[in-house]
């Protein structure tokens, strides 16, 4: 029946006097049961208008073609798990619920899940993401840096699960055995964009001389897929991290047409995971039959050089002549000087020797000359002393600062092991506290629990019914009796009752029921 009458009223009747009058909320609620009831959960495909972020963190944001527009809000719990965040100019196909929001008189959606609306919408976004960022600078050139010759250690951002790590490896194994080190991450989905974030951000906070070795390159593979399973490696956050990676970066997400923007922030982008690889580290045997090569070259020359050098001493040696010229007019002269020296030392030898003879050595002389080498070795005995107390001294004060230094040193450990072990006291002192706690509910929840087996026990158990009037039968050998007929084969019966057991022996001539 509608809300509202239309046919005309009655000669002096008030049009709609019938009708019954509705409040604003009555009118409100009546539409939005409609509108619920008849569209329920729908899924909208449009182009993002206006989109609004308040403090409140919901998401506000209109959904139009060319010849409507509707109003949808995203609440902040359900914001935060959408795949793709809502942007402006992004065709996109919005599920959720149709609703009303009475306070404006209007109707809205309550947006549950959003996707992009096809490959040419997220085109259309890669493309507008990639231009703004290429803006920032994060693609030039001049930030991308050389990849190491030999890297000792390579990190690998990738799935531990997956075939790309096993290329990797195996890749690597063949060409150079490296250190690797393997971050495991979620390649596709919305776990993927900040656990590759967080993997290439993770390896680049390792210290150089840490427990875990810094790797020297990195490496961010995946295989293969659909443009929506790399989206990941589209992400503004994986771009980011790549592009503020100290450690040169290597790209290796899908195959050789695949291009995602973590490609455009690397150092290098590799066509596949295992050109990674091989771009990462150089062939052994090639290295070695090079150095082998090398070796080869340089013994060459060195033996080339050594036979030029050779034949130029040879050469000089032609123009020098005989050596025995160069040498003979000094032998000459050393004859004559040799011949003219012998009368020199002679005639020196008498000299000193009359010298001598004039010299007359008396005893006061000698005491003088005595004494002066007496008093000469005092001084140089009392400056020995000296230097040797000074010495002494010197070492006595160093052995000293040592055993100062050692002293405090042995304090402070000691006063750190004491803190030490008491704040693990007092961290062990609430454990113990709890453990007894836990304990005892614990020994509780178990005493009840078996207080109830026992009740179930007692209250489903046969005594209990032995006490209601009944009464077990047994045959002479203990055995349960259920049926007459066996009963009357047997020579004795035993009967159980709630308080106590009688024997009995069956009636041979059966006389019919009892009852």
């Amino acid at each position: 029946m509608d809300l509202f009458e239309d046919d005309d009223p009655t000669p002096g009747e008030t049009r709609g006097g019938n009708a019954p009058a509705l409040s604003v909320s009555e009118i409100s609620g009546a539409v939005k049961r409609v509108i619920e009831g008849e569209f329920g959960r729908i899924r909208v495909r449009g182009e993002i208008g206006r989109v609004a972020l308040p403090r409140s963190g919901h998401v506000y944001f209109d959904l139009k073609d060319d010849r409507a527009v509707l109003a949808a809000i995203c609440w902040k719990t359900q914001a935060a798990r959408l795949s793709q965040a809502p942007e402006e100019g992004l065709e996109v196909i919005a599920t959720g619920r149709l609703t009303t929001f009475p306070g404006q008189s209007k109707y809205q959606l309550i947006v549950e899940e959003l996707e992009p609306a096809g490959e040419g919408a997220l085109m259309a976004m890669l493309e507008k993401r990639r231009r703004a960022l290429a803006e920032e600078g994060l693609f030039d050139a001049a930030r991308k840096r050389p990849l190491p010759f030999l890297p000792r250690v390579i990190g690998v951002v990738t799935s531990p699960s997956g075939a790309v790590i096993r290329d990797i490896l195996h890749r690597l194994r063949d060409r150079f055995p490296s250190h690797v080190l393997i971050w495991p991450v979620a390649v596709q989905g919305k776990a993927c964009a900040p656990e590759v974030a967080a993997g290439i951000r993770g390896f680049n906070a390792l210290p150089a001389d840490g427990p875990i070795p810094r790797p020297d390159l990195l490496i961010v593979a995946r295989g293969g897929g659909s443009l929506e399973d790399l989206w990941g490696f589209n992400e503004e956050i994986v771009v980011r991290a790549a592009a503020e990676s100290r450690i040169p970066l290597i790209s290796a997400v899908g195959h050789e047409t695949d291009t995602t923007l973590i490609d455009f922030a690397a150092d290098r982008r590799a066509p596949t995971p295992t050109a990674a690889a091989e771009m990462a580290v150089p062939v052994r045997r090639d290295l070695a039959t090079g150095l082998q090569q090398a070796g080869l070259r340089m013994n060459q020359a060195m033996g080339q050089r050594q036979d030029r050098l050779a034949q130029r001493l040879v050469d000089l040696s032609r123009a020098l002549g005989r050596p025995q010229t160069l040498t003979e007019a000094a032998r000459q002269r050393l004859d004559f000087r040799g011949n003219a020296l012998e009368p020199a030392l002679r005639n020196l030898v008498l000299r000193r020797r009359d010298q001598l003879g004039g010299l007359r050595l008396t005893p006061v002389m000698l005491r003088r000359q005595t004494d002066a080498a007496r008093a000469a070795l005092g001084n140089l005995t009392r400056h020995l002393r000296g230097a040797g107390a000074l010495a002494d001294s010197r070492r006595r004060d160093r052995l000293t600062a040592l055993a100062e230094r050692l002293e405090n040193g042995r304090a402070r450990v000691l006063a750190d092991k004491r803190r030490e072990t008491a704040q693990a006291r007092a961290q062990l002192a609430p454990l113990g506290a709890r453990l007894a706690d836990a304990f005892g509910r614990d020994l509780t929840r178990r005493r009840e629990a078996l207080l109830r087996l026992d009740r179930m026990r007692v209250s489903l158990g046969y005594p209990q019914t032995l006490a209601r009037g009944f009464a077990v039968i047994r045959d002479a050998k203990g055995a349960v009796l259920t049926s007459a007929t066996v009963a009357a084969e047997s020579p004795r019966l035993l009967i159980e009752m709630s308080d106590g057991s009688l024997t009995a022996r069956p009636d041979t001539e059966p006389q019919g029921s009892l009852f």
